[in-house]
């Protein structure tokens, strides 16, 4: 459980007037069999849910829950996420999935949860705010405004893109699961265009990765970050068994006559108690100033982090892995960095920080896929890809957030990578099948380009972009749907033992939609895979 208790006082008030509460940021329950005598998975369930109300409930005090992806997961005991939903609300006592108290004078604590496990469009882990949220949520900020000395604290499972908080390349970014409707387009950018016009929204909580708050990057300032007047804030947990990293904290909020603490709970050393940042309010509530409290606990070098490029303008010589002539490289000083201390580890492993790679056309990377290559580059479409770990990655063109894989690894060992313009050259492409007669034709794009990876013996794959422009791959999908496939190729085994007495199969499985550009359906094999070589 990502929780974090949050008190908030006035300086001169007596001490049993002093509001306090507490707010758990969702995944109350394991996403495995934790009872004897069953294999059903135990989060989301009736007793999940039962129990967590037990233990929020136990402090005293007011509590608050926002859901997470694993609050909907009671997959054995409801068929669907609006029975999972009602059963979560009843049990902890909440009408909404959201929730708004006001703590002090004009000043809020607002919560969004997730609400999509069965029905998500992809990975059922992704942390999903329906619509009739997301509304509400734009109407709260607008009708309280920091012009009227309004300050609203948020809380959600995951974090919006854009926040800068630390997360795992190798497993959020490539699941595609990292931030609020990570895969939701348009409404993926929602959450940080409030935050940027609405200056009275000042913190934002929020969990979901499972990481300490031990790193520089476990709470980023708003401060020439174009993240208006609000201050992230990365949330531990507080047991043993569901860290990443060991640790096992929770935050404290705690106000002050002009602003608010952010304060770290140690639950492995007996609740131990250590001061993150003191956040104070200017006299207008437009901005707010924030002193950042240093600590030997941030002194290490575990996690190394999902890289984000930043764009800062400045002109280095050129990475000494790029060959191609026409390339100019900017360097991410630590000064502009999200990740601060990543910009020392990267110093460290290679003394380069990462850089853009400015280009016409043609090859821009040579070895893509060696050890320590840190780079990006903007295509002319507005897309923005790098690579980092081995892996082609697309980022968000306005936060330059990660989004999502688009090669892995393997794909990308020992080859090249070459953009190419492809748009000015783009014609009809006439067909002479029978009953497919005419033109498959496209709109001319001048801003049209090719991303090629190849190697010295003539392999080339061009890296087609998604329907909607994007290139990162939604690989990993609904939970529901990959479990019944699971079944699937049990009964094939199970069918080929009963009826070959095969204890040992060869067994794969094939997925649509596309292996060719044809305009008509032939094939569907894929060498190497449904097809032997």
């Amino acid at each position: 459980t990502h929780t974090h208790t949050h008190t908030h006082t006035n300086g001169s008030a007596a001490a049993s007037q002093i509001p306090v509460g507490v707010c758990s940021l969702g995944d109350l329950g394991e996403s495995k069999a934790v009872e004897p005598n069953t294999s059903e998975l135990f989060a989301g369930t009736t007793r999940c849910h039962e129990a967590a109300a037990d233990y929020l409930g136990s402090f005293g005090v007011p509590y608050e829950v926002v859901g997470g992806n694993h609050d909907l997961e009671g997959i054995d005991e409801f068929a669907t996420d609006e029975e999972n939903l009602a059963v979560y609300l009843k049990c902890h006592n909440k009408e909404t999935p959201q929730f708004c108290r006001q703590i002090a004078e004009k000043t809020l604590l607002v919560g969004l949860g997730s609400t999509v496990f069965r029905d998500a469009k992809y990975t059922s882990h992704e942390v999903t705010v329906d619509d009739a949220q997301i509304a509400w949520f734009e109407e709260l900020v607008e009708s309280h405004p920091a012009a009227e000395g309004w300050r609203v604290i948020v809380f959600t499972h995951a974090p919006p893109m854009g926040a800068g908080l630390r997360v795992l390349q190798k497993n959020h970014v490539v699941n595609g699961c990292c931030w609020l409707n990570h895969s939701s387009g348009d409404i993926t950018k929602k959450y940080i265009e409030l935050v940027r016009k609405h200056r009275c929204i000042k913190a934002w909580f929020s969990g979901h990765f499972h990481l300490g708050q031990d790193y520089e990057d476990s709470i980023t300032f708003p401060a020439g970050n174009n993240r208006g007047s609000c201050v992230f804030v990365q949330t531990a947990v507080m047991r043993s068994g569901t860290t990443r990293d060991g640790r096992q904290q929770s935050r404290l909020l705690r106000g002050t006559e002009n602003g608010f603490e952010v304060l770290s709970v140690n639950h492995a050393k007996g609740g131990e108690v250590r001061l993150d940042a003191t956040i104070t309010y200017t006299s207008d509530n437009e901005e707010t100033a924030v002193a950042a409290h240093p600590s030997e606990d941030y002194d290490h070098e575990q996690f190394f982090s999902a890289y984000t490029p930043s764009d800062d303008g400045t002109e280095s010589p050129p990475l000494p892995l790029i060959s191609a002539p026409r390339i100019t490289t900017r360097p991410f000083p630590s000064t502009y960095h999200p990740y601060p201390h990543l910009i020392l580890a990267l110093t460290r492993l290679q003394n380069l920080d990462g850089c853009e790679i400015e280009y016409d056309q043609g090859t821009i990377l040579e070895d893509a896929g060696a050890d320590n290559v840190v780079c990006w580059w903007k295509l002319k479409c507005g897309r923005v890809l790098g690579v980092h770990e081995g892996m082609v990655v697309e980022y968000d063109e306005s936060t330059l957030a990660p989004l999502g894989l688009v090669v892995a690894k393997d794909e990308l060992a020992g080859r090249k990578v070459a953009v190419v313009d492809s748009g000015l050259d783009a014609e009809c492409f006439m067909s002479e099948e029978v009953g497919m007669e005419g033109a498959d034709c496209v709109d001319q794009d001048l801003m049209e380009q090719a991303v090629i990876l190849y190697d010295d013996e003539g392999r080339v794959t061009v890296v087609q972009p998604n329907e909607d422009g994007s290139y990162w791959r939604k690989i990993v999908r609904n939970k529901m749907i990959r479990m019944k496939e699971v079944r699937r190729e049990k009964a094939a085994k199970a069918f080929m033992k009963s009826n070959f007495g095969k204890e040992e199969v060869d067994l794969v499985s094939s997925w649509g939609p596309y292996v060719t550009t044809s305009g008509t359906a032939k094939n569907t094999g894929v060498e190497g895979l449904t097809l032997k070589k």
